[in-house]
């Protein structure tokens, strides 16, 4: 039966430090391309989590070794960039469009069959983005619904995939991995040109692995592996995730008298929208011990109380903050003024995202909120809740949410978990 938990607000400012839990996005790809090494690889920081622990799976059942020495820290063995093995059962992706896209990239050019299959949510996701590239350099992937749809069995190929230059038409980290991943297989190099630059955490980890990437404005290119170029490094230290650190710096903002140290933070370029958007709003953000780790940068960061201002922001900064809009609405009902988000996505995820969240949290809803004119208003300013009760279907990500502004402002949210 469901427990339900009620968020009272904070009677004084949070205070302190906060240990932010790994990246999820480099966690996938650290036992990803670990196990696609020779030797063994210490990955620190991994998280733990459902999404992450599909990717463990997925390369277990594909012949790589993953030990687990605790929840946080595991030595992943592989055979080699051609030692994956056929699998003896379907691959489970779980709930991650990660786990999945990135490997039909991976398994595509490999010399054996493997099938997908996910939970009832990724069986609904549709992966014409990834399979149509994919099929240009010559993979053969085959599913439901006209091959869009799970399950999805890949094929191998008489020949090696063909080197392509692609012209992604969204900025889709995902959808560029999956191709440059398929890339280091090729007979030639293969060139990912996006709108804008979508996260480069692949390109990064790639790099250190000791793979030829070169990149030119929005395109990148990747050069097949060499024999005996691609090497694994002895260690992997996972940047705490800054989608995770969004709630805090947030929260540290919203909830007066704040004042936390966020520990460890991962602050890649293409990932840190959220940290220039709360910035231009009036946040008092500072960063603080920065330096490099495995290629990525990582900082400690202070986040402290302050009054926040209506911006306008929209499609050029989008590909840096797309998994903390949700979060930013919560930020935009505390600020004096109009929140104006331009040019948002043309299927309107965007708009219905902050739209279903405040009607949750806080019985306002969003005004202006018109995907067809792509743009979403966000134009109320909270300063008391309406007791609210979210369902126990209710999406985890709308309960954070909840719980947010719950704690800085009088009212009170119950959530069944």
């Amino acid at each position: 039966m469901a427990e339900i938990q009620t968020i009272a607000p904070v009677r004084h400012g949070w205070q302190g430090e906060v240990e932010i839990p790994g990246d999820k996005s480099i966690s996938h790809r650290s036992v990803m391309f670990a196990g696609l090494g020779n030797t063994p690889v210490h990955i620190m920081n991994f998280l733990h989590a459902a999404d992450c622990l599909s990717t463990v799976g997925v390369m277990r059942a594909l012949g790589v070794d993953v030990e687990f020495l605790n929840e946080n820290e595991l030595i992943v063995t592989g055979k080699g960039l051609h030692g994956l093995t056929e699998p003896m059962t379907v691959l489970d992706a779980g709930n991650s469009g990660t786990t999945l896209r990135l490997m039909m990239g991976l398994l595509a050019p490999q010399p054996f069959l493997s099938t997908f299959c996910g939970d009832a949510s990724l069986t609904r996701r549709p992966m014409a983005r990834v399979l149509l590239p994919l099929s240009q350099m010559g993979a053969k992937i085959y599913g439901r619904n006209a091959n869009k749809n799970l399950p999805l069995t890949i094929v191998p190929t008489a020949e090696k995939l063909r080197g392509i230059r692609y012209e992604s038409p969204v900025a889709s980290a995902q959808v560029k991995s999956a191709i440059l991943l398929a890339g280091l297989y090729a007979d030639a190099p293969t060139t990912v040109t996006e709108l804008y630059v979508s996260r480069d955490h692949t390109e990064q980890m790639l790099a250190g692995f000791g793979v030829h990437l070169e990149r030119t404005g929005t395109s990148v290119t990747v050069f097949p592996v060499e024999e005996g170029s691609y090497r694994a490094p002895d260690e992997i230290t996972v940047p705490g995730d800054i989608s995770s650190a969004a709630y805090f710096l947030v929260a540290g903002t919203i909830i007066e008298g704040s004042r936390l140290l966020l520990k460890n933070v991962g602050i890649n370029p293409t990932r840190t929208g959220i940290l220039d958007v709360l910035t231009e709003m009036g946040a008092d953000i500072r960063l603080q011990n920065e330096r490099t780790s495995g290629g990525e940068r990582v900082a400690d960061i202070i986040v402290a109380s302050a009054s926040l201002r209506g911006i306008s922001f929209g499609a050029e900064i989008m590909p840096r903050l797309i998994d903390e809009i949700p979060v930013i609405a919560v930020a935009a009902l505390f600020a004096e003024g109009d929140t104006v988000i331009t040019r948002v996505l043309a299927d309107g995820s965007v708009v219905t995202q902050i739209y279903q969240g405040n009607k949750l949290i806080a019985q306002t809803m969003t005004r202006g909120a018109h995907p067809e004119r792509g743009k979403a208003v966000i134009t109320e300013r909270i300063e008391k809740l309406k007791p609210n009760t979210l369902e126990e279907s209710a999406d985890p990500l709308l309960a954070s949410k909840a719980a947010q502004a719950s704690v800085a402002t009088a009212g009170l949210v119950s959530a069944m978990l």
